[in-house]
């Protein structure tokens, strides 16, 4: 038995257990038709996602979707599938482009979740409506064989930390994983093409459509004008094809089931900081009541905004990481310098351009001396706007772009010290020890 065939045995649901959730979906089914029949609403129920397709792992969530008419109107639709999820399930409300209920029957997570009932998966009516056609397609591309492939991709996506279409994951979604391994034919086969992958891969199943930009640019077979990898981050993009070059290296099951860390001592972590002379700062947020993902998002889109404040001044980032508690944001730096000269050297205009006299003009009686030469540029020795990092993102965080319902009034600053002292330890670890996944060797 080869390695791929071993990794299937255990990550392969056993007839009992697949047998438990197909009888679950289908009560679940019975149970959804009947409450809308009762009600005589014109609606039909499907099964999509991995346990319909035949690609499930252990565990899976199960995905209903309640297809209306095209005649139906959007609130109609949104408030009829609202009151089927929380009238069976009790579930909580959930939010992507519009909502559903998320809730739980015979203790399996359900996604409750209305759409149109569309014929052509290219005229929308609202962003799922292409899920029933994707699963479709699925079932029609694959065989028992090659759905054992696509568990094998998708259980080495988790190992690696690349599965996962969620804005904090940034990855491969489950139905990207499904339409590789049938462009490519098996599990083996994505590896070995992955590993020669550059950035700007464009893959067409069935036909490309208008030109797309993005790390990995994968066609929908199903919508010609959709990237299925459109969430793919280059980060993400480029671990996998790190992690395949890894595996054809060297096999093993370290790349599906990674081994846990064994925390750092606070004095490791700081003696790792110490040997390399960079220094902490924590910014920390009160979380928003706002959906998860969305917050996710929201969450990128402020540390790349606190980033590049810090480049700008010269304290110059190393390495950044965020995490996310029930009540705070928190994102650790790691930087070159958190304290600054008192001046700098201010480039200027060129000797030769007019401008440059109104240069002169402003810094003659500069405390510092007067405009010198260099280069060709007029330049000036001029006192920094601010020199620590906690005085800078105290002024600078209100113009700095950070998310929208992040509210800058909130922040807390944590300095070098106050970071080690009070800073999550595995945080910590990922920031100043990076590994992937597959490179961890210790067994817990």
């Amino acid at each position: 038995m080869n390695l791929e065939e071993r990794v299937l045995e255990r990550i392969r649901p056993s007839k009992q257990e697949a047998d438990r959730i197909m009888d679950t979906a289908e009560r679940l089914k019975k149970k959804v038709t009947a409450y809308l029949k009762k009600h005589q609403y014109d609606v039909n129920v499907m099964l999509v996602g991995s346990v319909a397709k035949g690609t499930f792992l252990s565990r899976p969530d199960l995905d209903v979707f309640l297809m209306f008419p095209e005649r139906v109107s959007r609130d109609d639709m949104e408030r009829i599938g609202l009151a089927t999820g929380e009238d069976l399930l009790h579930g909580e409300r959930m939010y992507a482009e519009h909502p559903y209920i998320r809730g739980v029957f015979n203790d399996m997570t359900v996604d409750l979740v209305p759409c149109y009932a569309i014929k052509d998966s290219s005229k929308l009516m609202s962003a799922v409506d292409r899920t029933p056609f994707h699963t479709d397609y699925i079932i029609s591309h694959t065989d028992e064989r090659l759905r054992d492939e696509i568990r094998l991709l998708k259980v080495f996506m988790k190992g690696i930390g690349a599965y996962g279409a969620e804005p904090n994951t940034r990855g491969f979604s489950g139905y990207l994983c499904e339409t590789l391994t049938i462009f490519y034919g098996s599990f083996l086969n994505v590896i070995k093409a992955a590993a020669e992958w550059k950035n700007g891969v464009s893959i067409a199943l069935e036909k490309k459509g208008p030109a797309m930009l993005g790390p990995l640019v994968l066609y929908d077979p199903v919508d010609f004008k959709r990237n299925v990898a459109s969430a793919v981050h280059i980060d993400t993009f480029a671990t996998f094809i790190a992690a395949c070059k890894g595996y054809l290296q060297s096999p093993g099951e370290n790349f599906f089931f990674p081994s846990e860390r064994s925390l750092l001592t606070g004095g490791e972590l700081k003696r790792l900081s110490n040997d390399r002379g960079s220094r902490l700062v924590t910014v920390l947020f009160a979380r928003p009541d706002v959906n998860r993902d969305n917050l996710y998002s929201q969450i990128w889109k402020t540390r790349y905004a606190i980033i590049r404040k810090l480049d700008a001044y010269d304290f110059n980032v190393l390495r950044t990481v965020h995490d996310m508690t029930r009540s705070k944001i928190v994102i650790i730096f790691e930087l070159e310098r958190d304290i600054l000269s008192k001046t700098f050297k201010h480039i200027g205009p060129p000797v030769w351009v007019r401008s440059s006299e109104s240069f002169i003009t402003k810094w003659k009686d500069n405390e510092f001396g007067g405009p010198f030469i260099d280069e060709g540029q007029w330049n000036v020795v001029a006192e920094r706007r601010h020199r620590y990092v906690t005085e800078m993102l105290s002024e600078e965080i209100y113009v700095s772009g950070i998310g929208r319902d992040i509210d800058a009034d909130t922040m807390e600053l944590l300095g070098h010290e106050e970071t080690f002292a009070s800073a999550d330890k595995e945080l910590l670890m990922e920031l100043l020890d990076p590994k992937h996944p597959w490179e961890i060797q210790h067994i817990i």
